[in-house]
């Protein structure tokens, strides 16, 4: 196919990147040669940043980026970067904070004009083509005529910046209790949707941290009303439109209160995570619904977003081409009434009402997006079927539905493999496992290990951030030794395989040599190897993603058990304490945190497994929801702290232990898990 306009990004691996490659824009990758370009030519940059399934990114593409009128203002003014933020997490966060300054607010696609040596000077997120132009002309001028104030401008805003994620040291004795996790959660409840689950406002994101937090937080204290919040929680996502009720996976939030129409992207970390917060919602409740969105998120990410190597794809954009050979949000997932009446046929009333094709599940245009209200057993007795009966039909249902669905223009997949998000969706599958015992699943999590050590793993022991085509790059970031030690240790939990508790521990080494501030005690984003930006900063407030810092802090609370580490064990403590100032006024920002913080609160076990029956009797543990626990264990005499001296051939012994003073030891698991409950 012959293009009219080729630019850099041409010689890109980012499908993002790749999508702009043909743009009139002259746009430039981010790296060294643009960054000397900018220099020598003494130009203003404008930097761009967004992502393979961001809609309002191709909106913006579409409106401005493909016109020859704009690209002649950008390309004649600056040097433009186009910028993955998926790539380059920490570009797109100085550039985010600074908009953040400067607007009140962020999002994508992120646009930023900053001066030859990189430091902002204007930004926002979405601009209409005629917003733009006049912004480009207005700044360009500025620069020619009056250079002093727009230096003078970025003096004051790059302190701003710097000044945004620095953590102080918190010299205040470290005191953890029970009431302050208690007070925040009132606090926080206010802000309940009690009715439709989630936050009572909209949109409303998943936000899989802060309900794995509370749930765990709601079996810890008995709080019957706070468990009843999360559970009609996960009933809504597991029975909305945010959730593909045909395919299997969530979207990334939805547009309206009851969870019903998604932004219709599915990231990978989402699913990742949720595949964790429903298998341990599952073996508190023991819930079938909760069982049926990980098996079918798990089918979802197998048939779409896993490679032949064991690695997984980051996302699938919202927009698909429709039956016009149009862009359109949503095409691939939506349906017509007609459409199902003429592939259900005779099944379509019982189809129509169980996933709502009236007012309560209408879209726009003659568009429904699936969503039930109602719970199985009231279709069950309205239309006088078994339970067996309407589980077969559901079944034939989807795959009907999915057969057709197929042949539509799939969505665009986003096909670069991430390290901090592969180990995310690893973490999922090690929990899926955990609960569900199903071994296919363990095989997905170790062979997606087996990928990170084998083509993630850098020669100095660190590890890269990125893979696409064979080929591994970028330094990896805070992220990905967090994730990857996170999901490494809870697969050590899970098969006793040293390999990957050791391999978690030379990470943290790694992270302590490369990333870590000795002032605040806290770790930087990135490594002390990469170039320099603007400001180094450090992530600590839990979001969609909890914060690197949050979960570093877990990973060297539970290595400092493991290896009886002391500058592990204290460096969690100082951690959690640089955080606790901030953590009442905005506990939604600090679940990951309060999730530690319950560690040093209520009790918490080391359960030391050992002789030829550890893994039987791990098995038969995990059928328990026992969230403040590890697992240590061996088949044979091992000399790990938690281990060590407590082989005796031909008996299988449970020693239950806090901060290694130990019960005595046991042999029946009914009897520890009566010890772990008390």
């Amino acid at each position: 196919m012959e293009h009219q306009y080729t630019n850099e990004l041409i010689n890109e691996t980012s499908p993002y990147l790749l999508q702009h490659a043909h743009n009139p824009v002259d746009w430039n990758p981010w790296n060294e040669n643009t960054l000397n370009k900018v220099k020598a030519e003494n130009k203003l940059m404008l930097i761009s940043v967004g992502y393979a399934a961001c809609h309002w990114c191709h909106v913006m593409e579409h409106e401005s980026f493909e016109d020859s009128l704009v690209a002649q203002v950008m390309n004649n003014n600056y040097i433009n970067i186009k910028v993955d933020r998926e790539e380059r997490p920490d570009v797109d966060q100085v550039y985010m904070n600074a908009v953040q300054l400067m607007t009140g607010h962020g999002g994508w696609p992120l646009n930023v004009i900053a001066l030859p040596d990189g430091r902002p000077i204007w930004g926002g997120t979405y601009f209409r083509k005629e917003q733009w132009i006049s912004a480009l002309e207005q700044i360009s001028k500025l620069y020619k005529e009056s250079p002093s104030k727009l230096y003078e401008y970025a003096d004051k805003l790059e302190q701003g910046i710097k000044a945004l994620d620095v953590v102080e040291l918190n010299s205040d004795e470290p005191i953890f209790e029970k009431n302050f996790i208690k007070i925040a959660v009132q606090n926080w409840s206010n802000q309940f949707d009690k009715n439709l689950g989630g936050m009572n406002r909209a949109p409303k994101f998943m936000m899989p941290n802060n309900y794995h937090f509370l749930l765990r937080y709601a079996y810890q204290t008995d709080d019957k009303e706070l468990l009843n919040f999360v559970n009609t929680t996960l009933t809504k996502m597991a029975y909305g439109g945010v959730f593909d009720q045909i395919g299997g996976g969530f979207s990334r939030y939805s547009v309206d209160a009851k969870w019903h129409v998604p932004h219709f992207e599915k990231m990978l970390y989402d699913n990742g995570q949720l595949v964790s917060l429903y298998s341990d919602a599952y073996l508190l409740t023991k819930n079938g619904l909760y069982k049926n969105v990980v098996t079918e998120t798990l089918e979802y990410i197998k048939r779409d977003m896993t490679t032949q190597n064991g690695a997984f794809y980051s996302s699938l954009d919202a927009d698909s081409l429709n039956s016009e050979g149009k862009l359109e949000e949503g095409a691939f997932y939506v349906w017509t009434k007609d459409e199902l009446k003429t592939l259900l046929k005779h099944d379509f009333e019982l189809f129509s009402d169980y996933y709502n094709m009236n007012s309560y599940g209408h879209w726009e245009n003659d568009n429904y997006v699936l969503i039930r209200k109602d719970n199985d057993e009231t279709l069950t007795k309205k239309y006088n079927l078994t339970k067996e009966q309407l589980i077969e039909k559901k079944a034939d249902w989807k795959n009907t539905l999915l057969e057709a669905r197929n042949k539509r223009e799939k969505p665009r997949l986003d096909d670069k493999t991430l390290t901090s998000w592969n180990a995310i969706m690893l973490k999922g599958y090690v929990d899926a496992y955990r609960v569900f015992g199903e071994l296919d699943y363990l095989n997905s999590a170790e062979k997606n290990a087996n990928f990170i050590i084998n083509n993630q793993l850098k020669e100095d022991g660190g590890l890269f951030h990125n893979y696409k085509n064979g080929i591994s790059s970028i330094n990896g970031y805070l992220e990905d030794y967090a994730s990857t030690i996170d999901a490494f240790i809870a697969l050590y939990e899970n098969t006793l395989n040293e390999i990957w508790l050791k391999s978690a521990r030379d990470w943290a080494n790694y992270t302590l040599d490369h990333f870590f501030d000795e002032n605040s005690k806290m770790f930087y984003f990135t490594s002390n190897d990469d170039p320099a930006l603007v400001s180094r900063s450090i992530e600590y407030r839990d979001n969609v993603i909890p914060a690197s810092n949050s979960i570093m802090a877990k990973n060297l609370f539970k290595l400092s058990h493991y290896f009886d580490n002391e500058h592990f064990r204290n460096t969690a403590v100082t951690m959690l304490n640089n955080v606790k100032p901030e953590m009442q006024k905005y506990p939604s920002g600090f679940s990951n945190w309060f999730d530690l913080m319950l560690n040093y609160t209520y009790p918490y076990y080391e359960v030391a497994i050992v002789g030829k029956d550890a893994k039987q009797k791990i098995t038969e543990l995990n059928q328990t929801y026992i969230p403040n626990r590890l697992i240590a264990g061996s088949t044979v005499e091992n000399n790990m702290p938690l281990l060590e001296n407590r082989f005796v051939p031909d008996n299988t012994l449970i020693y239950v232990c806090v901060n290694q003073a130990c019960k005595l030891p046991l042999t029946d698991t009914k009897d520890a898990i009566k010890l772990l409950k008390e």
